[in-house]
């Protein structure tokens, strides 16, 4: 049992001891949103990003989370400071704060908590299960199954409802165990993975698929910031499938990857190392702005088979 504790309403409890009702909307009907930052050498990394973020995506489903900004930052960097004496040597966390619309009432019930859930936890990055991604590269697979139409729901609000990436990425693990699904627009080009964000390089060129269709990670912009320091040409633009697969380079983004090599797509090896020189001079220079190696972090891990652990 984790000796890992969590907020959960307004308290810090064991984390054996943070439960919700069966009857909270988040459970019923995925009703709720998220976002996901994570720690280098225990300290948060744009966390008040990630709550304007999640801000946004409350003022879309429509949800009051009871707290304001700067209660949930504060409520956050407490949590992580009273779960650092059980992080493990050379780790770090994902650290995730859950809203839902609350528990449910049913006709004249009163319900037990009134208004919304609000949820926050850190669980250690998946260092072990992700390692031979940094050393082999990840690779990809475009499923069947293309990303919800954004005016069906905007793929710009992170909600629970992750239902249409999960399927998505059961889908690959089925065909090709290991890899990551990278998901269509329904027009059928480029749009994401799930959790993550997608590049390409050609002739020295970033490419990445515009925010009309995916979510906009933390993660993407700090990558664009960074080619803009280091003279790197980006484009946020439509991203056909061809121009994905005639790349020299690609790579993912993510809270917890950072920054990661794409070295296959759809069978097909992209030309160059793993990670291509533009890749691996955007990875340094995001390590060199976090102040820490996270690539050394996760090949510290390398040497078993590597999973999709978590979203």
């Amino acid at each position: 049992m984790s000796d890992r504790v969590a907020f959960l309403n307004g308290e810090i409890v064991p984390e054996a001891d943070a439960k919700i009702s069966i009857r909270d909307a988040g459970v019923v009907y995925g009703d709720g949103v998220f976002d996901t930052a994570r720690t280098f050498d225990g300290k948060l990394f744009r966390m008040a990003e990630h709550v304007e973020r999640l801000f946004e995506s409350l003022a879309y489903a429509r949800i009051d989370p009871g707290m304001t900004r700067e209660e949930i930052l504060t409520a956050t960097e407490k949590l992580v400071q009273a779960n650092r004496s059980v992080l493990r040597k050379g780790e770090d966390y994902w650290v995730t704060v859950r809203i839902t619309s609350g528990q449910q009432a049913f006709d004249g019930e009163v319900a037990a908590n009134a208004g919304s859930t609000v949820m926050i936890d850190a669980v250690p990055l998946p260092l072990r299960a992700r390692a031979n991604y940094f050393r082999d590269g990840i690779k990809a697979v475009v499923p069947g199954r293309r990303r919800v139409a954004p005016e069906a729901l905007s793929p710009n609000a992170k909600t629970n409802n992750y239902m249409n990436m999960i399927i998505a990425q059961r889908e690959v693990a089925a065909v090709s165990p290991g890899s990551w699904a990278l998901m269509l627009d329904p027009n059928g080009d480029m749009a994401e993975g799930p959790g993550s964000n997608f590049f390409v390089v050609r002739h020295g060129v970033v490419f990445t698929p515009t925010k009309e269709f995916v979510l906009a990670g933390v993660s993407r912009q700090v990558v664009i910031e960074l080619c803009a320091k280091l003279g790197i040409e980006c484009r946020e633009q439509t991203l056909p499938l061809h121009a994905a697969m005639v790349a020299d380079e690609a790579f993912f983004t993510s809270t917890s990857l950072c920054v990661c090599p794409v070295s296959h797509l759809n069978g097909a090896a992209y030309p160059s190392t793993v990670p291509g020189p533009v890749t691996k001079r955007i990875m340094d220079g995001f390590a060199d702005l976090v102040g820490h190696d996270y690539v050394g972090q996760y090949l510290r891990f390398a040497g078993g088979s590597g999973v999709n652990a978590g979203l």
